[in-house]
């Protein structure tokens, strides 16, 4: 049997068919609105700022996470978890994301969680902060609640107009309510999280992940990166950073400096395609510059492990395969770890989810992917493979990326509408970007 298969059947269902650690150990919070979930999947929602006055851990340990992990020891679904049970209810023997974010604790962690009070605080192994959405990229599944050149897009050219599905309001207006504190200002939310740091999440936390906005474009992560200079040995903790790795040349040469002095030092970057289709979808990138910081990052850099996140969406599937080429070409040339990857299907907007391809486009992605898991066997990690095949299934059965999505019909109306704005704000051109068979149905919507 599987080792994760095993692993969800001995571990996790046997305390409940809904028990996931993440409830309990991990959280992401974004310190500039205030916001936390347990992890990704989920919608997040307001934190407390009454409740953070006097204790800091509620940044993390909020009335409606202490409700959810009631539900989990009871055995029910919390709804903000549809996207592992999506991936469940296709097949008794898929693997969701609650295996990979649950089997990283230990069994005595695992056991502590479940019989921990609901009520009570817990303190968290592995955390994920936004403290800003200060980003030089506007992604096009990405909005200007994440990312200050999207904001600048929706207030020079308004909004995006005449889209019908549930993912139009991400491009109506500039999320002011994602940053509602002034860069400067006083922000109690990053005020709660220092005070957290300083008394003792420094010592409790094993893994500490800065994302953005562009994170090397945030005042608090530097600050963090000196604080880990600074008091170097007081803190065992893994400190991550996910960076879109286009900065300006001088934070490079900063980054790669930094990780040599930090103990235990990860960086995330993300990356679905290659060279101009991976430019059109992340607005800002520049690939040549991204493939070689990713090279000097692993020859220069003091690095634990470098890992590429694919959020694969309707347009990456068309260079997606030589994506993985090239990094399996890494791994052969450094090391399986160097680096390693995921694959995370987007939900949201759902107008660019993978469900809104035809048959024929999905098919042919399916067909390179199989042939790679085949060939690839021995340079992928299990849970690369998996994830692989976990992406097969989903081309091959979903047809909704989420409950409560609209019809595809008017996801495909949406899709069509977006990029044709899309490129004309961004000076971007889908037909000359995609391959012929993508055109020939882009132009038939």
């Amino acid at each position: 049997m599987n080792k994760d298969l095993e692993f969800k059947r001995t571990q996790l269902d046997t305390k409940s068919a809904s028990f996931c650690a993440a409830k309990w150990y991990n959280a992401t919070i974004w310190l500039g609105s205030g916001q936390t979930t347990s992890c990704h999947h989920p919608l997040p929602h307001q934190i407390d700022l009454e409740e953070i006055k006097t204790n800091p851990k509620a940044i993390h340990n909020t009335r409606q996470k202490k409700f959810e992990r009631e539900q989990m020891q009871q055995g029910e679904r919390p709804q903000g978890c549809e996207y592992c049970w999506k991936i469940e209810d296709i097949g008794a023997d898929n693997v969701s994301d609650r295996v990979y974010k649950s089997k990283i604790y230990s069994q005595d962690s695992l056991n502590t969680a479940f019989n921990t009070p609901c009520q009570q605080d817990v303190d968290l192994q592995t955390l994920e902060i936004s403290f800003d959405r200060t980003c030089n990229f506007a992604c096009s599944y990405c909005n200007p609640a994440f990312s200050t050149t999207w904001v600048k897009d929706i207030k020079n050219n308004g909004a995006y107009q005449n889209l019908e599905s549930d993912g139009r309001n991400h491009f109506t207006h500039a999320h002011d309510s994602a940053q509602p504190y002034g860069y400067g200002e006083f922000n109690p939310y990053v005020d709660a999280f220092w005070r957290w740091w300083e008394s003792d999440l420094h010592r409790t936390l094993k893994e500490l992940r800065v994302t953005g906005g562009e994170p090397l474009m945030s005042a608090d992560m530097w600050k963090l990166m000196d604080w880990f200079k600074t008091n170097h040995g007081k803190s065992n903790t893994r400190l991550a950073i996910n960076s879109n790795l286009c900065p300006k040349d001088e934070l490079m040469d900063k980054l790669i400096d930094a990780s040599h002095h930090i103990k235990h030092f990860d960086v995330y970057t993300s990356a679905e395609a290659v060279w101009g289709q991976a430019e059109y979808i992340r607005d800002g990138m520049n690939f040549k510059q991204w493939r070689n910081n990713m090279t000097r990052l692993i020859e220069q850099g003091s690095l634990d492990g470098l890992h590429v996140m694919c959020t694969i969406n309707a347009l990456s599937l068309d260079s997606l395969p030589e994506l993985i080429n090239m990094m399996v070409a890494w791994k052969q040339q450094y090391g399986q770890d160097y680096p390693n990857f995921t694959l995370n299907i987007l939900r949201f907007p759902s107008f660019q989810s993978p469900v809104v391809l035809p048959l024929h486009i999905k098919q042919r992605a399916i067909n390179k992917l199989k042939l790679q898991t085949e060939i690839y066997k021995q340079q992928l990690h299990d849970m690369e493979l998996n994830q692989m095949n976990r992406l097969i299934h989903y081309l091959e059965t979903v047809e909704s990326p989420h409950a409560g999505a609209d019809t595809v019909e008017k996801l495909q109306h949406d899709f069509k509408h977006f990029y044709q704005q899309y490129d004309q704000r961004r000076n971007k051109n889908f037909r000359n970007t995609f391959s012929e068979e993508m055109v020939e149905w882009y132009g038939q919507l």
